[in-house]
């Protein structure tokens, strides 16, 4: 059975405890999200005033996507970011500035190179902001999470998923269910479920058959119109659904063994100057280190 714990901005609990419980009772209002995006940023509109505002953010040499996320009705208009990337993190703090956002978290789905965090240095550029990393990634970081846990953002809040394969420590964030919470719903897969793909599973505690159990069973049992948002993409490809990768991912649409089999011969052939692994303790939240490709 999912804990459900929740992580609320005005806690400050001790480095690498987890969260307390507390009530998450209360009357919220309604709004639906309709959605539109568009590569570098998206956008947010609807006939009623939405909670949630959201940016879609990018990264060019590393082909990462940062997401940006706060509850546009709290009074504080508390925000996150998902992924923050070293090299962007003045445009991204100029943005939550722009914007009027309160910024408490910066959260990560997983640990490797290819995820330069930039999470550290936007901690020195804005005090009080937390770091999050799962408790499987072994990472350093301000709180770690793990499944079922929710990170709270006004009155909005973010599930989390083990989603183990590429890494260990990977997980899935996805936003709340409920009729006061974004609709259609939000996944940032990570490196776990690409837009058409997948990451490999050579590295880091990764496993073939353990990323094809996660997404089948903590991704594909969403919604089918959950929208998937991806870590990286390298085709110019900025967001999908649920419903599509189930239908047109040309690896995970296999059956297990088949799946094991593409995934096997992708690692034999990957570009060593991505996705390159690193000591997990190296790289989010608390220490940061240039990553160089190998």
């Amino acid at each position: 059975m999912l804990q459900l714990r929740f992580l609320q901005a005005s806690l400050s609990p001790k480095p690498h405890l987890t969260f307390p419980l507390i009530s998450s009772s209360g009357s919220l209002r309604i709004s639906q999200t309709k959605l539109r995006s568009q590569m570098g940023s998206y956008t947010t509109s609807s006939q009623q005033p939405s909670k949630l505002l959201f940016r879609q953010l990018f990264e060019k040499e590393s082909a990462t996507y940062t997401y940006l996320l706060a509850d546009a009705s709290h009074p504080e208009k508390l925000a996150l970011l998902v992924d923050p990337v070293d090299k962007t993190v003045d445009r991204d703090l100029a943005l939550v500035k722009d914007l009027g956002l309160k910024l408490i978290y910066a959260i990560n789905t997983h640990v490797h190179a290819d995820h330069v965090t930039g999470t550290g240095l936007i901690k020195t550029k804005v005090p009080g902001v937390k770091s999050i990393i799962s408790k499987a990634s072994d990472a350093k970081a301000d709180l770690v999470v793990e499944p079922g846990d929710k990170i709270c953002f006004g009155d909005l809040f973010l599930e989390v998923r083990a989603t183990p394969g590429h890494t260990l420590g990977c997980v899935t964030y996805v936003t709340g269910d409920g009729p006061s919470q974004p609709q259609p719903r939000m996944a940032f897969t990570g490196d776990a479920l690409l837009i058409r793909g997948c990451g490999r599973t050579d590295f880091q505690g990764g496993s073939s058959q353990q990323l094809y159990k996660s997404v089948h069973s903590q991704i594909f049992t969403l919604p089918k119109d959950t929208l998937v948002y991806p870590a990286h993409d390298y085709k110019g490809f900025t967001v999908s659904t649920v419903g599509e990768e189930m239908l047109f991912n040309a690896r995970l649409t296999k059956d297990e063994e088949a799946f094991k089999n593409i995934m096997a011969n992708l690692n034999l052939s990957y570009p060593k100057m991505m996705d390159v692994a690193v000591p997990a303790n190296m790289v989010c939240g608390l220490q940061e280190v240039e990553s160089k490709p190998c």
